[in-house]
């Protein structure tokens, strides 16, 4: 009791009289910015509160509505600009919405839909200038191997018939519409609640295998378009596994003639590819549209040989092109609520993982900012329109935004004149499309993700040569598990493995065990590492109140290395403990106890002497929860109880107050001392145990 008593009388004594309290000065400022504004008659900040007038409005609808803010004070000279750069931008767009609706597993009409309806929303409400909205590869192959699935309960259901092929068209667009209602609702709630540091979650490893994964798949799929293979009896059961199996069984039934127009299309978008990296500074090359070119260019052929009647190659054929009617999305009979809903917020997580990492790379190269939060509502609110007009799930594309970029849009403007082009296509273009061949719009599908799997040996070598080998291993093994099991099979293992990683570090406290440098005594190192050689930063000295010591910095073979005092473990905590990193704080300090060295092996023989005080320095931890304190609590209790003291050195104000409202001074805990020096003269007093151990 003593104790406790000592503790509280000695902090009241160190709050002098003349001590400025914590917030004294703010709250003056603030008491004399009233008085003045008094007494110039100016409104209190209460009363503007109270008012709000339409200045303040203005301002919120800007920032929630950004349209209303960059288009009254659009320069008209920019327009010539943005119109260029959305119509390049559409001159992708629509050949890859008509390419990618096929991964869908839904009429073409739809994919352009994608492209129109959530483009238009965002271009009202996204914050980025170059992010192109629309249909994207990942997330269409995810959305068709949802519908395919979905698919399955169809085809159960009017067994041992086939349903009528309609009724597969109508049940397949209900399924992709309902997917891209809960995408919009899962994403706005993201926006809404400010969760946008989401899209960090998942590892770059995690995430390169499952995307190296699903462009390995879709290019299996793809390719047997491409070499006109017929489709295998019961596709729709189908695994990457087994089509991959299918495909190199079924290479003596290519179709020949439309093989050699698929692979001259895709060898041809190659070609423009390559060159337009090699002649980067031919301007008239860069802005040429190449799939574009591609499409024009095969219909023609296609069209001038009779490609399909005369030589039975697949064409696009007669679609009715329309804009999109309103109709409320609802899933139909035999699909199952239990699978779409996680599949559509996994389709979620790459969509905005992809879009918000596009979105603040282009920012950053253009200097202007963006909202993650706000750029989620956009992207919720997008596909909520979109579901009720006929489109899936549509997020931003690098590709088309790095297009977009190098067009040197200057506003949102491009994006909604790309849209309107393409419901000027819907309007007029289809018909011509008859002659395309359906293998060049598969070629088309294959050099996107070809282009995917580009950033995939860089990633590899990268790994391997900085012997980074659990995070190599993690990319292969997500990248083998996409291809061999499925795509959703990929992806949940990689958003589990990353949480699982995210919550294991955030479980360990950093914490490092220090020692005294036989070369002074006022300097103090992490045990393991050693001080710095001449020109390298300070070490920690006894009145540092910064640490820039590298705990895994390597030592020179002369360095002399930081040595453990006998009978006192000297912590330094390095960051606020809350209820998750302090779980694993009594067990690390048990390691430490027994081995002086967190790098020993448990199966090691403890060698370290008793420990008979215990030094925290907590120069890094600002704050500490309930949960902490309690765990901290009982920590030095139990030490009490082993009769080993327990000294906390550089307390901020705001955990010392924690610790004198959790009466930590009764629990055994001293937490009145400047540095490590002063509690390690405050032992030398009563124990015999302040010279390094040998």
């Amino acid at each position: 009791m003593s104790r406790c008593t000592s503790s509280a009388s000695s902090r009241s004594s160190g709050d002098a009289p003349g001590k400025r309290p914590a917030h004294g000065f703010a709250r003056t400022a603030t008491a004399a910015s009233g008085e003045v504004a008094a007494a110039s008659g100016e409104a209190t900040p209460l009363l503007r509160v109270q008012r709000r007038d339409r200045g303040w409005w203005m301002q919120r609808i800007r920032y929630y509505v950004p349209i209303v803010g960059w288009l009254p004070g659009y320069d008209a000279a920019r327009l010539a600009t943005d119109v260029k750069a959305g119509f390049m931008v559409a001159c992708l767009l629509i050949p890859q919405a008509l390419s990618y609706s096929s991964l869908t597993h839904l009429p073409a009409v739809h994919g352009l839909y994608t492209a129109l309806v959530p483009a238009l929303a965002y271009g009202m409400l996204g914050t980025s200038r170059h992010l192109s909205m629309g249909p994207e590869a990942l997330v269409s192959v995810l959305t068709g191997t949802l519908v395919r699935g979905q698919l399955v309960h169809l085809y159960a259901g009017y067994s041992p018939a086939a349903p009528p092929p309609e009724e597969v068209e109508r049940f397949a667009t209900a399924v992709a519409s309902v997917v891209a209602l809960v995408s919009g609702a899962f994403t706005f709630a993201l926006g809404m609640f400010r969760l946008g540091f989401l899209d960090s979650m998942i590892s770059e490893s995690s995430l390169r295998g499952f995307i190296s994964g699903t462009a390995i798949v879709i290019i299996i799929g793809q390719m047997r378009i491409v070499l006109g293979i017929p489709a295998a009896p019961g596709d729709v059961h189908s695994t990457p596994w087994k089509d991959l199996q299918y495909l190199v069984a079924s290479l003596g039934q290519t179709h020949a003639m439309t093989a050699a127009v698929s692979l001259g299309a895709l060898a041809v978008l190659r070609v423009l590819r390559l060159a337009k990296a090699r002649y980067k500074a031919a301007e008239w090359l860069q802005n040429v549209p190449d799939t574009l070119v591609v499409v024009v260019l095969s219909t023609v052929v296609s069209w001038a040989a009779s490609l399909g009647a005369a030589y039975g190659v697949t064409v696009f054929g007669a679609v009715d092109g329309d804009l999109p009617r309103l109709s409320l999305p609802r899933l139909p009979q035999y699909a199952r609520v239990a699978d779409v809903v996680p599949s559509a917020i996994t389709i979620t997580m790459i969509g905005v993982v992809e879009s918000v990492i596009v979105a603040r790379e282009y920012a950053g190269r253009n200097h202007y900012s963006v909202s993650s939060n706000r750029e989620l509502v956009a992207l919720g609110v997008a596909n909520g329109v979109g579901s009720v007009f006929g489109a899936y799930p549509a997020f931003g594309s690098l590709s088309r935004s790095k297009l977009n970029d190098r067009a040197r849009a200057t506003s949102q403007l491009s994006g909604i004149v790309a849209a309107a082009l393409v419901a000027v296509s819907l309007l007029g273009l289809l018909p011509y499309l008859y002659h395309l061949p359906r293998g060049v719009l598969a070629a088309i599908i294959v050099d996107a993700v070809v282009s995917l799997l580009s950033a995939t040996p860089g990633a590899v070598a990268f790994l391997f040569r900085v012997q980074a080998w659990s995070d190599l291993l993690l990319l292969v093994f997500i990248c083998l598990c996409s291809v061999a099991a499925s795509v959703e099979t990929g992806i949940l293992l990689a958003v589990v493995i990353s949480l699982v990683m995210v919550i294991k570090r955030s479980n360990m406290p950093r914490i490092k065990l220090l020692g005294r440098s036989a070369q002074n005594d006022n300097d103090f190192y992490p045990i393991g590492a050693a001080p710095p050689s001449s020109g390298a930063a300070h070490p920690l000295t006894l009145d540092s109140a910064e640490d820039s010591q590298d705990e895994d910095a390597q030592a020179p073979p002369d360095a002399v290395h930081a040595q453990h005092i006998d009978g006192v473990l000297i912590v330094r905590i390095e960051e606020p403990l809350y209820f998750a990193n302090a779980g694993q704080l009594r067990a690390r300090l048990t390691r430490m106890e027994l081995y002086g060295d967190m790098r020993a092996h448990p199966s090691e023989a403890p060698r370290m002497t008793p420990t008979q005080a215990v030094i925290f320095d907590l120069i890094g931890m600002s704050d500490i929860d309930g949960s902490a304190l309690e765990i901290l609590l009982n920590t030095v209790h139990e030490y009490h109880r082993r009769q080993v003291r327990v000294l906390f050195v550089r307390v901020c104000d705001t955990v010392r107050a924690r610790f004198e409202r959790a009466k930590m001074g009764c629990a055994g805990g001293e937490y009145d001392f400047s540095d490590i020096g002063a509690a390690l003269a405050h032992l030398e007093q009563q124990l015999s145990i302040v010279s390094p151990s040998p």
